[in-house]
């Protein structure tokens, strides 16, 4: 995140190509197009901490798709709103909503300006999507902006998505407050789903200190980036309960059968979990 702003839909932001951007470096590790070379540069600084961060960009992705798909399919979620949503790729939010319920709607959230062009782009046509420049720090202008009043009932179940993103919020800017004033939103029936950097501390001493190195370069390049302890990332589902696995390494959350992931550098400093509202 850039500025805390939120711009309305008539006077975006520009597009800043001389600095990084979370959504855009996250595209390098995807092996997307929609970067800069700043983008890259950032993205390379990464790899050399962590060769296999493309793996754990691709974890979060099969995370995100194994959540909708159990909320839309499972659970009788029909409403997602997706916060720090980051560029289209595929397999999206709605797409994989969609396919087990045609009715599904989704609000796409992120404050890249690059997010909102290809986002309406690729949305044009579908009535029951769209996408959003706001900032999750300003809950307000999230929660009453009316394209989210005009698809998202907060009365009824909602799939809150918070997918590799509070761990861009720094300490002072109270990332546990943060989540809670979304989660206060939420009817009962509702899920929140988190994934985030993580410190496994004195479990795994080697793979703690990459983690405190990553966090370094993310804060010099990026300005922000916090790889969090267990029971820190667990406080953000507050009082919900915690569906099975718990918080874990996001390829162990309802793995797909016969899938045995490689447990490379990042594998468990990437976790992520998801949480009912009674």
């Amino acid at each position: 995140m850039t500025s805390t702003a939120t711009p309305s839909d008539n006077a975006r932001s520009p597009v800043d190509t001389t600095k990084p951007s979370i959504s855009r470096v996250y595209d390098v590790m995807l092996g997307g197009k929609d970067n800069f070379a700043v983008d890259r540069q950032v993205a390379e600084m990464a790899l050399r901490i962590a060769p296999d961060a493309p793996a754990a960009a691709r974890a979060n992705r099969d995370f995100l798709k194994r959540v909708v798909r159990h909320l839309a399919r499972d659970t009788g979620v029909r409403q997602f709103l997706d916060i720090g949503s980051g560029l289209p790729t595929q397999g999206n939010v709605h797409e994989i909503a969609q396919e087990f319920a045609p009715d599904a709607r989704t609000v796409y959230v992120d404050i890249d300006p690059i997010v909102l062009a290809h986002g309406r782009a690729i949305l044009a046509k579908d009535d029951r999507t769209t996408v959003i420049e706001a900032d999750i720090r300003d809950p307000e202008s999230i929660l009453g902006h009316p394209e989210v009043t005009r698809l998202i009932d907060f009365s009824r179940p909602v799939g809150l998505l918070l997918f590799a993103i509070l761990h861009h919020l720094n300490d002072d800017e109270d990332p546990e407050g943060t989540a809670g004033r979304y989660r206060d939103v939420l009817a009962p029936g509702s899920y929140l789903a988190i994934s985030h950097f993580h410190n496994p501390g004195a479990a795994h001493p080697e793979v703690s200190a990459q983690a405190a190195s990553a966090e370094r370069l993310f804060n010099e390049n990026l300005g922000t980036g916090r790889w969090r302890t267990h029971d820190e990332i667990v406080s953000y589902f507050g009082d919900l309960e915690l569906l099975y696995p718990g918080l874990v390494p996001l390829a162990e959350w309802q793995p797909e059968p016969d899938v045995i992931p490689e447990q490379g550098i990042t594998y468990h400093t990437f976790v992520g979990g998801v949480a009912r509202k009674a």
